[in-house]
């Protein structure tokens, strides 16, 4: 019998490319692709469940498919769609929490799976200012995120390795991803770096590592299947492109002018931005801004045997092309400065944008 691979998330772009691919491989005999929205891109010959994983019905849908792979990409830091059904950040959360315990409880039921792969972020180290160099594994971070997308992170992985403690027979595999980038990737620092004008925090050039969404489809057909001699793939994996790139690097890379604002004058630069609906740029992703993350892939490489195609100043090569010049229409970026000079101490803004 071949394998039947369910996919949550599959509304998403990413998780609509992951279902596409993973049906060409051999051995898998049938895909099934859930979410509470039916998606606006194809999935080949996947079969589409329209389900909310926040409720308990997906545990008939594992139970009727007879699955025996679970993949769950449902775990994200932005909403949807303003206007699909998911734009509010509450529900975003309950999708990420509810929806991972619901589907944890019925995979727990269901004797058929074996397999279980769930697409975290290195988020779960947060980002602060006695970090260590590079984070491995099984470094707890300084302090835990206390909210957003990270806090729901940690969450995640903690029902995770719950459900790996009940079903010792699941092979688990958890995957922490750097920040996603790529021609059509669509996550927060995607935003952040498609504004006309970086804002960055005065003082601080933060190391950050990119992945690209290719190597995020390549490393998921990897951690989904069995590996070499019958034996699958279990752990917690960074995965993240190899080097790092400074802020002040991928500005230049670019072609944008920064802002440099003060530390304490950030948050009303973001709620600004929220306003004018650029950005989603949220506490977290200003202390990723402020202080950077660096994780070693060690793991990745000798024990799950992936290895990324792209480099981190690759994936941002391609990010860059693929996205052009990007700039808002002249009246929101007049807007925009305004707005960020209008927060910034008197004086600080002269010569601001070079």
């Amino acid at each position: 019998m071949g394998k039947v691979v369910l996919v949550t998330g599959v509304a998403r772009r990413l998780g609509g490319r992951f279902v596409r691919r993973v049906q060409r491989e051999p051995g898998i005999d049938r895909v099934i692709g859930v979410d509470a929205v039916p998606p606006e891109h194809p999935l080949g010959d996947a079969d589409f469940v329209r389900a909310d994983i926040r409720h308990p019905m997906i545990a008939k849908v594992l139970a009727e498919h007879d699955v025996d792979t679970v993949v769950h990409m449902d775990v994200n830091g932005t909403p949807l769609g303003r206007s699909r059904g998911r734009g509010s950040r509450s529900a975003v959360k309950e999708t990420n929490v509810i929806g991972t315990m619901q589907l944890l409880g019925a995979c727990q039921k269901a004797p058929s799976v074996r397999r279980l792969v769930v697409k975290s972020t290195t988020n779960v180290y947060g980002s602060a200012p006695r970090d260590p160099a590079v984070f491995t594994e099984t470094m707890p971070p300084k302090s835990l995120p206390s909210g957003g997308f990270a806090k729901d992170a940690v969450e995640v992985e903690g029902y995770v390795r719950g459900f790996a403690r009940r079903r010792p027979d699941v092979a688990v595999a958890v995957l922490r991803f750097a920040n996603i980038l790529g021609p059509s990737a669509d996550s927060p620092l995607a935003e952040y770096f498609s504004l006309p004008v970086l804002p960055t925090v005065f003082g601080y050039d933060p190391r950050l590592q990119f992945v690209h969404e290719d190597d995020v489809i390549g490393v998921l057909l990897v951690a989904s299947q069995e590996a070499g001699r019958g034996t699958l793939n279990s752990g917690t994996f960074n995965i993240a492109g190899d080097g790092v790139l400074l802020l002040s690097q991928t500005a230049r890379r670019l072609g944008k002018p920064t802002v440099p604002v003060l530390l304490p004058t950030v948050t009303w630069v973001g709620s600004a931005l929220r306003s004018l609906g650029v950005s989603d740029f949220s506490p977290e992703q200003i202390r990723l801004l402020t202080h950077g993350r660096v994780v070693d892939t060690t793991q990745m490489r000798e024990t799950l045997g992936f290895t990324p195609k792209f480099t981190t100043a690759g994936t941002f090569h391609d990010f860059a092309v693929g996205r052009g010049p990007g700039l808002l229409p002249p009246e929101r970026l007049a807007q925009a400065v305004d707005l960020v000079a209008a927060v910034l101490p008197s004086g600080a803004s002269d010569g601001i944008l070079r």
